[in-house]
């Protein structure tokens, strides 16, 4: 092995340490510890399967970043979440109920957390789609009448999505008949704010470090011209 690809192999070996380290303090102060690899998941929640392979987003989000992301970060908030709620009146409770009742609850900061993240993330990956689609009628419709055009839609989501402060997510929901673009920082939700997501994006660094460093902007213009999955949006319309 000559000189390069012992430091190549000494970077990679770095990077994916930092990787792990940062997973393990964002679940920590999320309120709990990412539960030992091969650890059975607690009942009554368990980790949806992601609706695509690790691979099929690539070359937008890379497979290595997608297993940190899933496998990691959104098993660690499930696994906190089941340990949280056991012997609890929650455990008898719907995710959603959960979110809504802990939210703003200074006592249940920690419970919040790992239920909002739970939730964010199983939808955030229906968010997305291989390739990406085009925005059904219906939907188009209703963009067309909120933000003019779709790609003014597009434009309100990316500027959301890039100016959020630190960590968070963008979305696009409905509230009060209309289509609109919100931003939350943390495990915040537009569940508890009124408002039906529709779409969202995660713009946590764990989505897109390993993947574009701290080019978010990046990150969030090819989730939207390659990945959005607008039929799922379009699901997800009020009737």
């Amino acid at each position: 092995m000559d000189k390069n690809e012992k430091q190549f192999k000494s970077e990679l070996n770095r990077r994916e340490f930092m990787a792990a380290t940062v997973t393990a303090g964002v679940v920590m102060a999320a309120g709990g510890g990412i539960a030992a690899a091969g650890e059975a998941t607690p009942v009554p929640f368990v980790l949806e399967p992601l609706p695509f392979a690790e691979d099929a987003l690539e070359p937008v989000i890379s497979a290595r970043t997608l297993n940190f992301h899933y496998d990691k970060h959104h098993r660690g908030y499930l696994n906190n979440l089941n340990r949280l709620i056991e012997n609890t009146p929650y455990a008898k409770m719907p995710l959603e109920q959960i979110v809504r009742e802990t939210a703003g609850k200074a006592e249940a900061t920690g419970l919040f957390n790992n239920a909002a993240q739970t939730w964010n993330h199983t939808f955030y990956w229906k968010s997305l789609k291989p390739g990406g689609c085009e925005v059904p009628a219906a939907l188009r419709s209703k963009i067309e009448a909120d933000f003019g055009s779709v790609e003014a839609c597009t434009k309100a989501l990316a500027e959301a999505a890039v100016t959020q402060f630190a960590s968070g997510w963008a979305w696009l929901v409905a509230e009060n008949g209309h289509l609109k673009i919100v931003k939350t920082s943390n495990a915040e939700t537009p569940l508890t704010q009124g408002a039906k997501p529709l779409l969202t994006i995660d713009v946590w660094e764990h989505a897109y470090y390993l993947d574009y460093q701290n080019r978010r902007a990046d990150h969030v213009a090819a989730v939207i011209t390659k990945l959005l999955n607008w039929d799922f949006a379009d699901k997800n319309l009020p009737a």
